[in-house]
């Protein structure tokens, strides 16, 4: 398998404080590699040495073949990236901004009003490109942020939580982008808070937790990894919640956990949902929703690191907080 990124040992200190404890992370090229890890996790810090803004203290790391700390120059070359705040300037329209950005990486006049309009078309922009970026909407912020990185045409993206403070519309919109880069051959390492976001977009993942790595495989084995699969049963009628929790623990030998009217209880026999199923009607009881899953990715988070995600995402820029 031919790697885009290949990181061992990373380290980093801030003093006393250990940001990164020997770190490894590999990402196949043409895939999306999604880091997942609450605030002070390390995945800023670790986007920031893999992009050359940063050395590390320790450990070694390769992009595209070259070392990002004797060759960070070539290292820059082939990679883009996509902070957590959009970086264009809104005093520019968005076509004025990806001319100046393609200017400052040497395009000629011809070439980067090309490259603009490429772009603007490529992010769905074009009816913007002369309005100013502070009549755009987030989503149209973040296309055009993205849009920015890719006028190097880098085949290596960084995306640190790129969707932080959008709207669901707008997150959906970003995530179809991204979607379309990669089937266009890049290569995507995104960091996030957004559990269902690492589900929607990333090929594998790996989960970060104060400075190390933690766990890593595809959304799928992760889910299988801690505790096989979920039985989740919806009764119809409020008041039958009791009873239905009874049963479950009865077949399952589990105490099932309830929100908001649903129960889940681990259930590693398939079988057991016929069994739930000939109870729940000799009891008289009917359900909106029985059946097995997978755990989500937010049981996962909590299995690997003894807690729960954050309830939002929130800025991780500071040194002591990647």
């Amino acid at each position: 398998m031919t790697y885009a990124i290949r990181a061992e040992g990373l380290v980093k200190r801030y003093g006393d404080f250990t940001a990164l404890d020997g770190v490894d992370l590999e990402v196949p090229a043409g895939k999306v590699v999604g880091v997942l890890g609450p605030n002070g996790a390390g995945k800023t810090t670790t986007v920031r040495i893999l992009a050359t803004l940063m050395r590390p203290d320790g450990g070694h790391a390769t992009v595209g073949g070259h070392d990002i700390v004797k060759d960070p120059v070539r290292v820059r070359q082939l990679i883009g990236l996509t902070g957590q705040y959009a970086s264009v300037d809104e005093t520019l329209s968005g076509a004025e901004n990806l001319v100046l950005i393609a200017r400052l990486l040497g395009l000629s006049r011809r070439d980067a009003r090309a490259r603009s309009a490429e772009l603007l078309e490529q992010f769905s922009l074009t009816e913007a490109a002369r309005k100013p970026i502070a009549t755009f909407s987030g989503g149209m912020r973040r296309r055009l942020d993205l849009a920015a990185s890719l006028v190097g045409r880098p085949s290596v993206l960084y995306l640190d939580e790129p969707t932080t403070g959008l709207d669901p519309h707008a997150r959906q919109e970003v995530w179809d982008v991204v979607r379309r880069l990669v089937a266009d051959g890049s290569t995507v390492l995104l960091t996030t808070q957004y559990l269902e976001e690492a589900d929607q977009l990333a090929d594998s993942i790996t989960v970060f937790d104060k400075g190390r790595k933690v766990a890593e495989g595809r959304p799928g084995e992760l889910k299988r990894r801690v505790g096989g699969q979920i039985l989740q049963v919806r009764p119809t009628v409020a008041t039958d919640v009791p009873q239905v929790a009874r049963i479950l623990a009865e077949l399952t030998g589990h105490s099932p956990a309830q929100d908001s009217g649903v129960l889940t209880v681990p259930a590693d026999e398939p079988l057991v949902v016929a069994a739930v199923a000939r109870r729940l009607d000799g009891a008289g009881i009917t359900a909106d929703e029985l059946g097995l899953r997978l755990p989500s990715l937010d049981e996962v988070f909590l299995a690997l690191t003894g807690h729960a995600p954050a309830p939002a995402p929130a800025a991780d820029d500071q040194p002591v907080a990647v």
